[in-house]
Order: C-alpha cells, then sequence, then structure tokens
C-alpha cells in the first residue's frame, strides 16, 4: 500500500484527532453531551430525542452558520456526530458508540 493512501481505519483516526485539534469541535461535543441542559430552548424537536439545530448551535458559540457548519461536517467525517436532516433544517446528535470507541482505541494506543 502506498504512504499516500491511508488504510481506511488510518484515516478515520487521523479524522478524529484533526476534529478534537479545534477548541470550537470540543466545544460542541461538550454542549451536545447534555443537549437538555444547553439547548432547553429548541422547540421544532425534543433536542435529546432528535438532535440539535444547527442553527441554534452556531448562536451557542457566537460563531456564523457557515462556519459552525464546517466545524460540524468535520465532527460528522470524524464520526462523532450523526446528522439528521428535516426539511431545510439540520439536527445533530453525539455519536456515543463511536466517542467511546475513539477514546478506548487512543487509550490502548498511547498505552493507558
Amino acid at each position: 500500500m502506498s504512504d499516500a493512501t491511508p488504510a481506511p481505519e488510518n484515516a478515520l483516526r487521523e479524522a478524529q484527532l484533526r476534529a478534537i485539534s479545534s477548541d470550537v469541535r470540543m466545544t460542541i461535543l461538550r454542549l451536545l453531551r447534555d443537549p437538555a441542559e444547553h439547548f432547553s430552548g429548541q422547540v421544532s424537536a425534543d433536542p435529546v430525542a432528535f438532535g440539535v439545530c444547527m442553527t441554534l448551535i452556531a448562536e451557542a458559540l457566537g460563531i456564523a452558520q457557515p462556519t459552525a457548519s464546517r466545524h460540524l461536517d468535520l465532527l460528522r467525517q470524524a464520526g462523532f456526530l450523526t446528522v439528521r436532516r428535516q426539511g431545510k433544517w439540520s439536527y445533530c446528535r453525539r455519536d456515543e458508540t463511536a466517542i467511546q470507541d475513539f477514546l478506548a482505541w487512543l487509550g490502548q494506543d498511547l498505552g493507558a
């Protein structure tokens, strides 16, 4: 295999490491850890059961919608978020299984 083409698992781990290398993306993951607390004002759907609207995430961070969308997309590519579309809106939820898998891999890889 060429060095230029990483194995699928290596590519995923690189995307995950890149995703957590940003304070903004880490803040998003922290906010979505308890959506009922941080997004209780969402009326369009239950933030716990359905996910949190990307617009509300951008507002909570105080950043523009396109900037938030880029951060959310990187988290989705890393597998840390699932995105559900409802009409013109997109709702995000943490993928707890993927996050726990990454944390276990990181602990094992670093010898913890």
